[in-house]
């Protein structure tokens, strides 16, 4: 055989390595070529020199086995790879491809009519000429390498080192990493135990607590627990992308100063008083349902898979205890248009959606409504009287969701803000000029927080019925394009009031005077109900 016939060939070997072995771009969700070798190529070669020494030849049925299969690996490769570099975690099969349909929605409703069926056929003309090279491919390494050479001892002897490079990055034999990929069959394997797990309670119930301090709590008599709240409205706001890197890195630091400084001088200006610590999240880039629950139930759910569990069970959360004790129970959730159907084991009094807030401004943004706007529209809609109950309010913020553009315009006239015309044209027009910069996410993310900082040093500053206590909760830190990597998952605490003995025995438990805090950590989220419930009651039903 010459050496001309062994080139198409190799050509192919290059290609099928080449379509396992990709890097990330970062941050962005294209990738880079990379030389080391895939641990799955090894094995569909080694699959196809099998195929030619025993049979000779590689049937039409078989081919189109083996492109299906490695076509999967490629897509699995290719999630696997940007994940980390877009949502700074990794893939999770149960929590990003129900979001697939959601985010593609979502970006179509953003463009032309045209757009979506464009994307559609773009993906299928994409995905055809893939399954196409990776066809021709396999076909030509076959017909040009393994069957000429499938008898030749030093192609087994080659085949069988790196098998066994392979076998050593499988058993995890570190210097093996300069050279050989990351293997993607491990990573899904353990996502399909997860889902797997997902289905059979049976197999999750070991996972929960047998008790937590929201049922503990419940076993009390209702006037002592949170007897110090006396009866306060309260209200929990997660900061949607909100993270330790706003303090921890220098330049965000820096960057968000001004309007963290403003915030308190509005808090202290509005007679109450605010404290600060520093909690672990069990999520970070996404995924804030978990974050949230954590609060609301007390239970860890750093692996997502107790949350789904503990959704099946029907188990009180905070928000059941606060209505125990007669409070009335809101859930804000302006981001979401679609069915909800989890809500249910939340059991709020009132739910509102998007929808239900008749938003009649300019859409901005992949979420259309904007926080200062969710936030005064519920007033509107749900003022406070003298006959009002004591009111419970859980709103999670979404401005500040990935991309972090475009920023909307903040409106100190907050009764204009529920118009028509919520903003300045000029405003307006700058706002929905702004696109998302794939590239550099990192200047809107910082620029989305002051405007964050901004609207809640508005709200503060309004007249307010009654006293309310708040807790201004980071959901999660930031994606990874705009934190880093290998950053912390911790995120900051705030909680508001104007009576400070609720908030000294915060300050002894390890909390800070002010916005900034101690970067020591006092726990996960889901530890945080527990301590408050410590500290807030009366007589305080012991710690579980």
């Amino acid at each position: 055989m010459n050496q001309k016939g062994w080139l198409p060939g190799l050509a192919a070997l290059v290609i099928l390595n080449g379509l396992l072995s990709f890097t990330a771009w970062w941050p962005t969700p294209a990738v880079l070529p990379d030389l080391r070798i895939a641990p799955e190529f090894v094995l569909l070669w080694l699959t196809l020199l099998l195929i030619a020494r025993l049979h000779g030849s590689l049937a039409r049925p078989l081919l189109w086995t083996l492109t299906l299969i490695y076509s999967v690996f490629v897509f699995a490769r290719y999630l696997d790879v940007t994940a980390p570099a877009l949502f700074g975690r990794s893939v999770s099969l149960y929590w990003d491809i129900p979001q697939i349909p959601r985010f593609l929605w979502v970006s179509a409703s953003e463009g032309p009519w045209w757009l979506g069926p464009l994307t559609i056929a773009s993906m299928g003309i994409g995905i055809s000429i893939l399954v196409g090279l990776i066809s021709w491919s396999i076909r030509m390494a076959t017909s040009s390498l393994a069957i000429p050479l499938c008898k030749r001892p030093w192609l087994w002897i080659v085949t069988g080192l790196a098998t066994a490079l392979i076998s050593a990055n499988y058993a995890g034999v570190q210097a093996t990493w300069p050279y050989v990929s990351k293997p993607v069959i491990p990573t899904y394997y353990q996502q399909l135990e997860i889902l797997w797990d997902a289905q059979s309670p049976k197999s999750l119930a070991r996972l929960l607590p047998d008790e937590t301090p929201i049922e503990s709590a419940l076993r009390h008599p209702p006037d002592a627990v949170l007897g110090q709240l006396r009866q306060r409205d309260l209200s929990i706001i997660f900061l949607e992308s909100f993270g330790a890197m706003l303090y921890d890195d220098p330049q965000a630091a820096k960057d968000t100063a001004a309007a963290r400084n403003a915030l308190h001088q509005a808090i202290t200006a509005s007679g109450r008083s605010v404290v600060t610590a520093f909690y672990r999240s069990p999520t970070i880039g996404g995924a804030s349902d978990l974050a949230h629950m954590s609060v609301l139930s007390g239970v860890d759910l750093s692996d997502p898979r107790r949350h789904d569990l503990l959704l099946t069970t029907g188990r009180p959360t905070l928000i059941q205890l606060l209505q125990t004790k007669g409070y009335e129970a809101f859930g804000l959730y302006h981001a979401v248009s679609w069915p909800w159907p989890e809500r249910v084991f939340y059991r709020f009094d009132h739910y509102l959606d998007g929808p239900s807030l008749g938003y009649q401004g300019p859409p901005l943004g992949f979420w259309s409504i904007p926080d200062q706007f969710a936030i005064a529209r519920f007033m509107d809609l749900h003022p406070i009287r003298p006959e009002t109950p004591p009111r419970f309010l859980l709103f999670p913020t979404i401005t500040s969701h990935f991309p972090f553009s475009p920023v909307p315009p903040y409106q100190p006239d907050w009764r204009q803000v529920l118009t028509e015309k919520p903003f300045g044209d000029r405003d307006t027009e700058i706002a929905l000029a702004e696109k998302p910069n794939w590239r550099n996410m990192r200047p809107d993310y910082l620029r989305m927080v002051n405007y964050v900082y901004q609207w809640l040093s508005g709200f503060f500053l309004l007249p307010e019925s009654r006293d309310t206590v708040y807790l201004l909760i980071g959901d999660h830190q930031p994606t990874a394009n705009v934190s880093g990597e290998g950053v912390t998952w911790d995120v900051p605490v705030h909680i508001i009031s104007r009576d400070p003995s609720l908030l000294q025995p915060l300050l002894a438990a390890g909390f800070s005077e002010g916005l900034n805090a101690s970067r020591a950590i006092l726990g996960g989220l889901h530890e945080l109900p527990a301590l408050l419930l410590q500290v807030w009651s009366t007589p305080a039903p012991g710690r579980p």
